[in-house]
């Protein structure tokens, strides 16, 4: 069995013990056995990467494997990765892990709920080390549909809204991306979906790429929260169970800046060159739209989703700029703001299961009943706002520094514009932290508040670690995805 395969076959085994579950220890156990099983998984496979590079396989796909599925359709099992699809699946393993101890104490149907949070991983992974377009979308709509129910079930406020608003919006983007990836499909006259295969023959029209190219940004860009079409994350967000958070915030998310890299920019490099800057303008506006709409929230959940927006459409804006540095900083700052979003999303769930409020309104001197808590939460919020030895900063230092190399006055306009989110958000993380945490508690169950219990801990742990950990020392993974990306931009520069 191919290596990477075992991202697909550990959940599917996840799955299976879950069902064959029957008591709230075994599903424990179960969960517990597999995710910590998928962390050293990405671990190894981090270090087997890293050892392939001091081989000299810096830019190639590696551990690759092709069988045949539907051959009437040309569709195969196709897998391979690179140094970006490492990061993203070490990303997903340390949030399904940290996920699994944030839901520990989860009730009712406890079983159901690991059930589709697991069907749910399964898709992100599959997805991440998938390179026929068919099996990448198979795998993309599988992460998907889980989300009505984890939402629309163990979610809280207006659940069925908000599962029902974000299904209908993804589904929407989904039928975008379909018709995209058949047009690429025939379009290119491939013998396969395999997309390196794709890219090799570069023989897209120009005038069916300027009809694909939209429809599979827009597509993947929906995930991403691309403006306009963001508006289904604050809600789905703000409703989800603290775990399907973190996962959606932190993982699923990233498949659409994923996507848009992967496929849309490196499939199409004439109509991203000739289309750039329509979407230029749409990500810009995301960045600084996102930072503006925290600041005027007063539910937790709600400002680190829009925040999220913000943040994701920093990403999004990287990738155009079409250059190493801002398409390295673009990955980093997929891995930095999946690390911090679910640390946030943790810590909120965590402060509201006790003080039964999101409203910063009546929250306060969480600091003196909650110390744990409350300094991981300021160490979150510097992180997001890119204080220098934390993962944010390292990240957008990196998109800035990338995106003002291209000497033309749109493209450092926009950028000006797109590092004014660095100010907003300290302006509000910064509000946040002294208005919850310093004070004298008012909170009426505040009689009853305690400190984090041992699994919190652990979870929370991890993500500070990952997050300090990027930030001190970025080199070795900055290295690993800017040998990574570097094929992709040489792809896109061969037509500037």
């Amino acid at each position: 069995m191919n290596f990477l395969s075992l991202f697909v076959l550990i959940p599917l085994l996840m799955l299976l013990g879950l069902w064959l579950s029957r008591n709230i220890s075994q599903i424990r156990t179960v969960m517990v056995t597999g995710a910590s099983a998928l962390l050293v998984l990405s671990l190894a496979l981090t270090v087997m990467y890293l050892q392939a590079r001091q081989g000299g396989a810096t830019d190639e796909m590696l551990f690759c494997a092709d069988v045949a599925w539907y051959p009437a359709l040309n569709i195969h099992y196709s897998v391979g990765v690179d140094g970006i699809s490492v990061v993203m699946l070490l990303l997903s393993s340390i949030i399904v892990f940290t996920g699994t101890f944030a839901s520990w104490r989860l009730q009712p149907l406890t079983k159901e709920y690991f059930l589709w949070f697991t069907f749910l991983s399964l898709g992100v992974f599959g997805f991440f080390i998938s390179i026929d377009l068919f099996t990448m979308f198979m795998f993309y709509e599988v992460a998907l549909i889980p989300m009505y129910l984890l939402i629309g079930v163990w979610g809280s406020g207006h659940k069925e809204y908000s599962a029902m608003k974000l299904t209908l919006m993804l589904m929407g983007g989904s039928a975008f991306l379909l018709i995209g990836i058949l047009g690429i499909y025939f379009g290119s006259g491939a013998t396969t979906m395999n997309l390196l295969e794709i890219a090799d023959l570069h023989n897209i029209p120009i005038e069916q790429q300027r009809i694909w190219f939209p429809l599979t940004f827009i597509g993947f860009g929906v995930l991403g929260a691309l403006f306009p079409f963001h508006t289904w994350s604050p809600d789905g967000h703000a409703s989800a169970p603290t775990a399907v958070s973190m996962l959606h915030a932190g993982v699923l998310m990233k498949l659409g800046g994923y996507g848009c890299f992967r496929i849309a920019m490196y499939l199409m490099p004439e109509a991203a060159n000739e289309l750039s800057w329509i979407f230029i303008i749409l990500t810009g506006i995301s960045v600084v739209y996102g930072a503006f709409s925290a600041c005027v929230q007063t539910d937790l959940k709600y400002i680190n989703a829009y925040s999220s927006v913000s943040h994701c459409g920093l990403v999004l804006f990287a990738i155009l700029m079409m250059n190493q540095a801002a398409s390295t900083g673009a990955v980093l700052q997929m891995l930095s703001h999946g690390l911090m979003t679910a640390l946030f999303f943790a810590l909120i769930g965590m402060i509201y299961g006790r003080t039964h409020t999101r409203d910063i309104r009546e929250l306060n001197g969480l600091m003196k009943i909650m110390p744990f808590l409350s300094v991981c939460y300021v160490i979150a919020g510097l992180a997001n706002l890119g204080l220098p030895g934390l993962s944010g900063f390292v990240a957008e230092m990196t998109i800035f520094t990338g995106a003002f190399q291209l000497d033309d006055t749109f493209h450092r306009t926009w950028t000006i514009i797109a590092t004014a989110s660095i100010v907003i958000t300290a302006v509000y993380i910064l509000r946040l932290v002294g208005k919850i945490l310093y004070g004298t508690c008012t909170n009426k169950h505040h009689l009853e508040l305690t400190d984090a219990t041992w699994d919190e801990r652990t979870a929370v742990i991890v993500l500070i670690a990952c997050v300090a950990a990027l930030g001190l020392a970025p080199w070795w993974i900055s290295n690993m995805i800017g040998d990574s990306v570097l094929p992709i931009i040489n792809h896109l520069a061969v037509v500037q």
